[in-house]
């Protein structure tokens, strides 16, 4: 409590490791990407990834980022209880709902709705690519 009375809400530190500063670091250096795209990502200020930028332990090889490196994404497989026998059903009513894909490059692709499984999948491939 301060000496008002009211009670004051302490902040806390994030402690980021040296590996998490070389990854949101990397991250600035994609074509079209800004170092404030990037702090409201990860809900820090921009000025700190500038602070890591400056320093060599962090900052992106500027050969390695700017190269077409294949990449690997995270990705969540939700088991929906199929069997593994049986092969998916597909039909027009299961492909409903809503799906978001973070592409690189920070942009993500909303698809609301009903949608054809295989124009999505060429759509993805040609915005990959």
């Amino acid at each position: 409590m301060d000496t008002t009375g009211f009670w004051v809400a302490r902040r806390t530190k994030r402690l980021w490791t040296d590996e998490e500063k070389r990854s949101i670091c990397f991250q600035t250096a994609t074509p079209g990407v800004s170092v404030a795209q990037v702090a409201l990502r990860y809900a820090m200020n921009a000025n700190l990834i500038f602070k890591w930028l400056r320093d060599s332990r962090f900052a992106p090889d500027p050969v390695l980022a700017t190269a077409d490196v294949p990449c690997f994404l995270p990705v969540e497989i939700v088991d929906q209880g199929l069997d593994k026998d049986e092969p998916p059903v597909v039909e027009a009513d299961v492909a409903k709902g809503t799906i978001e894909i973070e592409l690189a490059g920070g942009h993500c692709l909303r698809v609301s709705g009903t949608y054809d499984p295989e124009a999505l999948a060429h759509l993805i491939r040609g915005l990959s690519g």
